[in-house]
């Protein structure tokens, strides 16, 4: 079976080693002339480790991330609120990693290159439209020196991102993106590892400004020191829709500066900032169909997300291992695709409307409407654990990974020894 990949990001590549462990060649078209490990951080959570041991990539992962271990949510003022182990600290069978987003990429490349040959990826070849058939599908690509070609393919899988050119031809209605109102400011600092070295913390009254925070690269580049990737959510006008838009600190700085954490400066990290990147929070409709013929979408081509509850790379693994099985499963290609759409496309698509909302971002909100945007002084009164407990098991069981013990009845979240019910960090700051 020939097959096409549009794309060679994290969904794209991991989609061919799933079809090349099933004794596939596909081959992958890449708008870009050079890949290169850009972005930022990325959570990848135990059900997407999972995918990547699947591919017998797990140990090479480990060595180029940071291990999860817990989870704090706190106030704007720097009162926790709330707190949950992460991965195997919880009871989960594989780890919750944090890793730097073009690290992932460029480890899944080498692996792509490897294994399926240096012809596998042509790069600078950029998809401009397609055309399906009962017999296949064909791709009318545009190179870097002005040159066009086709390429015919029993399957085209298309996994060209958010801005993906198959989605919009195969959906002209939904071309354009929803724009929340809210613009994000991505960055990374090299400092020193904060907590336990691999704590991420959800800092923030949303209606105000919202900040997660957790170390992406351990030892950065010799230098001792950890690579923190930060992310600022706050109401903004519209940025262009461009990843690699640079922005500054100076907008954001003023919204935190009454946050004090015992254990983080979190305007020097924001000043200290080793690049800053903006983008609008977008995502696009859910759609009722991912396939045309032989032509089908995986990943953010098939069902963007916003960037919450770090599902959106997790969720293009387990599309690449389900359409890998389904089109080795099947004779007829065009039945595979659906059963993989079938499969996939109403889980994902709830998941995409959860995330419109805050997903278990929620309790932040819920507590600064609760105290009206001050002070409190015991959280078990705002926002009782169990209440708490409850919305994060809801969403976990969204997303397939249920959490250990809640069924049972038992507290799977926790207030850590740094939370306080009377005298806070900011008081004594």
């Amino acid at each position: 079976m020939d097959i096409a990949i549009v794309g060679a990001g994290p969904g794209g590549l991991i989609t061919a080693l799933q079809l090349h462990k099933r004794g596939l060649s596909p081959r992958i078209y890449e708008s870009v002339p050079e890949l290169r490990p850009l972005g930022v951080g990325v959570d990848i959570k135990p059900y997407g480790v999972q995918e990547l041991e699947d591919i017998d990539l797990r140990e090479e992962f480990d060595s180029i991330s940071v291990d999860a271990e817990e989870s704090l949510f706190f106030n704007h003022f720097g009162q926790e609120i709330y707190a949950e182990l992460c991965g195997t600290h919880m009871g989960y069978l594989y780890p919750q990693r944090f890793v730097h987003r073009g690290y992932l990429q460029m480890m899944l490349y080498r692996a792509v290159i490897d294994r399926l040959g240096s012809d596998s990826v042509v790069l600078g070849a950029r998809t401009v439209s397609y055309d399906s058939d009962d017999t296949g599908a064909t791709l009318h690509l545009q190179h870097r020196d002005g040159s066009t070609s086709e390429v015919h393919a029993d399957v085209v899988i298309a996994a060209d991102g958010i801005k993906s050119t198959v989605r919009r031809q195969m959906h002209p209605e939904s071309a354009d993106p929803k724009y929340s109102g809210i613009t994000m400011w991505r960055g990374t600092t090299v400092m020193e590892p904060f907590k336990t070295g691999g704590t991420i913390l959800h800092i923030g009254d949303p209606r105000i400004a919202s900040m997660i925070v957790y170390p992406i690269a351990d030892d950065f580049e010799g230098t001792g020191q950890t690579l923190v990737n930060w992310v600022v959510e706050a109401t903004r006008d519209e940025s262009v829709e461009d990843w690699n838009q640079h922005g500054t600190v100076d907008e954001i700085l003023p919204l935190f500066e009454h946050t004090k954490l015992p254990f983080l400066d979190v305007q020097e990290m924001l000043r200290n900032a080793h690049e800053v990147l903006l983008f609008p929070l977008i995502d696009h409709d859910p759609l009722d169909s991912w396939v045309d013929g032989r032509v089908v979408l995986l990943g953010d081509a098939a069902h963007a997300m916003y960037p919450r509850g770090g599902n959106g790379v997790c969720q293009a693994f387990v599309d690449a291992r389900i359409v890998a099985e389904r089109l080795t499963e099947s004779d007829d290609p065009a039945e595979a695709l659906r059963a993989y759409e079938a499969e996939r496309l109403g889980p994902v698509n709830r998941l995409v409307m959860a995330n419109r909302g805050e997903a278990y971002e929620v309790i932040r909100r819920m507590v600064a409407e609760r105290t009206e945007g001050k002070p409190f002084e015991d959280i078990e009164q705002v926002l009782p654990l169990a209440e708490a407990d409850a919305i994060f098991s809801k969403y976990h069981a969204l997303v397939g990974m249920p959490r250990p013990g809640f069924e049972a009845g038992e507290a799977t979240g926790f207030r850590s020894s740094d939370a306080t019910t009377s005298g806070t960090p900011w008081s004594r700051a």
